[in-house]
């Protein structure tokens, strides 16, 4: 009997602390940096985003996520054997957040580590998950995009700090006979590293370098539309499907302009791509199953839909995934 890998709950958390681009700006203004809700709303679409308050940590947020995603499927933590979260912000330098979230989930036992691909973390840790559980090496697994992307923002660049926000999703990936995942197509270039990154580490207790979010905001957006369709087209062919097999598309949520785009290109509407950047921001790896559990939970993604999940962040990481959930 083949073996398969399907999506059996979705959970995600948001910190209570909700910003709005008024709030920010009027907290931006403080400080010398002059924005507005309209400015920010015309480039990116974003009208309010979460902040975690301080000694609260991406493994807290991954925590109640997955507490929702395992009553969504029925199981408890001990029927976990796999633990996998992607972050560009973990609680420490190490051990993983994974490995953190296992402790606080009392699920200790089975293998857990931590995805660094930033905001396509998702979707290269759901591809590690799919393989992992077809080859039999796990039975059920939980797959994580946790950030607290507030901790590294220079918030005295307005081009970068009202993008971000902070929040958690998780998925249950259990294995199955019938097909859930059926196609992932993962990439990346290293040649454009800058355009997208935090360039400083910790050396001898210092850091070194600069350990705030820099951005090529124009490189960034000319280079994400074209890897997003090419990336879900691919996919499509893997599975031998085409753009009219997509019931609904979830991309990362980085950019209304970058989804609006991507989506004429797929020749899909936009009634067909679940949107919460206006609400929760760029989450970067914690945005897709954000967007993912927020459509299950209003309703709109329903068992038996098919899904593109598609993300792109600095690496540069791109990648989709299309699955039956």
């Amino acid at each position: 009997m083949n073996r398969y890998s399907r999506i059996t709950g979705t959970g995600s958390f948001l910190p209570p602390r909700r910003l709005t681009n008024a709030e920010l700006a009027a907290q931006l203004a403080l400080q010398g940096v002059e924005t507005s809700d309209e400015w920010i709303v015309e480039r990116t679409g974003i009208r309010a985003r979460h902040f975690v308050d301080d000694g609260v940590f991406s493994s807290d947020l991954a925590l109640e996520a997955c507490k929702s995603a395992l009553q969504a499927a029925g199981l408890t933590p001990q029927d976990i054997d796999l633990i996998i979260v992607a972050t560009s912000t973990p609680d420490m330098v190490f051990p993983s957040t994974a490995c953190i979230l296992q402790n606080k989930l009392g699920a200790n036992g089975g293998a857990a580590f931590d995805v660094q691909a930033v905001c396509s973390g998702f979707v290269y840790a759901l591809t590690v998950a799919d393989a992992m559980i077809r080859t039999g090496s796990s039975k059920r697994a939980l797959v994580v995009g946790a950030e607290v992307f507030s901790r590294i923002l220079d918030f005295k660049d307005r081009t970068t700090c009202v993008l971000f926000g902070d929040g958690a999703g998780a998925v249950v990936l259990e294995a199955s006979g019938t097909p859930g995942i059926l196609a992932s197509d993962l990439h990346a270039d290293g040649k454009h590293v800058g355009i997208l990154c935090v360039p400083g580490h910790v050396s001898n207790g210092h850091i070194l370098g600069d350990p705030l979010l820099k951005m090529d905001g124009q490189a960034v957006f000319k280079l994400a539309v074209g890897v997003l369709e090419e990336a879900a087209r691919a996919t499509l062919a893997k599975a031998n499907l085409t753009e009219a097999g997509i019931d609904w598309l979830i991309p990362h949520q980085a950019n209304i302009r970058i989804m609006q785009s991507t989506a004429r290109k797929l020749k899909l509407s936009m009634d067909k791509v679940v949107v919460t950047v206006d609400q929760h921001g760029n989450t970067s790896a914690a945005s897709i199953p954000l967007a993912l559990d927020t459509a299950v939970r209003q309703g709109k993604v329903k068992p038996g839909d098919t899904l593109m999940l598609e993300g792109v962040g600095g690496g540069f990481t791109w990648g989709a995934v299309l699955l039956n959930l």
